[in-house]
C-alpha cells in the first residue's frame, strides 16, 4: 500500500473520500448544493454545466434517429437532458450501482424508459454491445479515472458505426508545475490518471479516430470547483452531520485543489471531438 504526502500530512493514497457515490443519493442538502454550484441542476457531479452539455449535443449532431452511448453516466441527469433536448436514444453505463439505480428511476419518472437504458458496466473492460451499435459516444470528466485508455478507445471504435462521433472531456491535463501534495489532494476522491496535452489526441488517432476539435474548458472547471466549495461551506453543519469530519474536510481539500490548479492553469480541462 503506497503512501502520499500533502504538506505536513502523510496519508495513504487509497484512503479516499466518497464524493461521487454520495452525490448519487441526490436530494435534500446536496440538491441545494448542486443548485448553488451549477444553477441548472442536471444531477451532475463534475465540472459540466447545462450550457456546456447543450454545446456537446450540437457537436455530436444528436437527433431522433441517433443512438448514443454515455460512458460514466452517473445518476443519468445529463443523458436524460440529451434525450429530452434532441430525441436521441441513449444507453448509459457506470460502475457505481447507486448511480445506475437513480438513473433508471429517473428515466421511468420522466417517461423516457423507452429511449434511455442504464446498465452497470465497467468501462475499462469489454463492452457488452455488438460491433457498430452506436452513432456516437460521450463521456464527461470520466476518462481521467481510466488508466487503460488505449483499450477503452479501441472498444469505442468497435461499438460505433463508420462516421460516428465520439466526445470526451479530460480535466487532469498537466499544463504546469504541480507538487506531490497538490496531486494527493487533487486525487482525494478516486483514482486519477494525469497526462500531457498531446496524449489523448495520439491515442485517438492510434485506434482509428480522426480528431475534429479540441477545446479548452479549464475556466469552467475553475469556476465550478470554486462554487462547489463555497456551496458546501454554506451547508457545513448539515454536511458534517451527514458525512463526518474526515469526509467533509477531504472533499473540501479536493475542491480547493481543483480550483487553485485550474485557475492557475497548472491542471487543465479539454474536450476532444473525433470521428470514426
Amino acid at each position: 500500500m503506497s503512501l502520499g504526502r500533502s504538506g505536513n500530512r502523510v496519508r495513504r493514497v487509497d484512503e479516499r473520500v466518497p464524493l461521487y457515490a454520495s452525490a448519487y443519493a441526490g436530494y435534500g442538502i446536496r440538491e441545494q448544493v448542486r443548485l448553488l454550484t451549477y444553477g441548472d441542476d442536471l444531477g451532475q457531479s463534475g465540472w459540466m454545466t447545462a450550457d456546456e452539455l447543450d454545446r456537446f449535443a450540437d457537436w455530436l449532431g444528436l437527433g431522433g434517429d441517433s443512438r448514443l452511448l454515455d460512458v460514466g453516466c452517473g445518476s443519468g441527469g445529463p443523458a436524460l437532458r440529451l434525450v429530452e433536448r434532441t430525441g436521441t436514444s441513449v444507453v448509459g453505463i457506470d460502475l457505481v450501482e447507486e448511480g445506475i439505480a437513480t438513473a433508471t428511476r429517473l428515466a421511468e419518472e420522466l417517461g423516457f424508459a423507452d429511449r434511455a437504458r442504464f446498465v452497470q458496466v465497467d468501462a475499462e473492460g469489454p463492452l457488452p454491445f455488438a460491433d457498430g451499435s452506436f452513432d456516437s459516444v460521450v463521456s464527461i470528466d470520466v476518462m481521467c479515472h481510466l488508466p487503460d485508455r488505449h483499450a477503452i478507445l479501441r472498444e469505442w471504435h468497435r461499438v460505433t458505426r463508420p462516421g460516428a462521433r465520439v466526445l470526451f472531456t479530460d480535466p487532469t491535463i498537466v499544463t504546469g508545475l504541480v507538487t506531490e501534495g497538490e496531486i494527493a489532494d487533487r486525487s482525494a476522491v478516486g483514482i486519477y490518471v494525469f497526462s500531457a496535452e498531446s496524449v489523448n489526441e495520439t491515442l485517438l488517432a492510434e485506434v482509428g479516430f480522426e480528431i475534429e476539435r479540441r477545446e479548452d474548458l479549464t475556466e469552467n472547471m475553475s469556476a465550478m470547483a470554486g462554487r462547489w466549495h463555497a456551496a458546501r461551506e454554506r451547508f457545513r453543519d448539515d454536511l458534517l452531520a451527514d458525512e463526518g469530519v474526515a469526509t467533509f474536510e477531504g472533499i473540501q481539500r479536493f475542491l480547493s485543489a481543483c480550483h487553485l490548479l485550474a485557475s492557475e492553469r497548472r491542471l487543465s480541462r479539454y474536450a476532444y471531438l473525433a470521428r470514426r
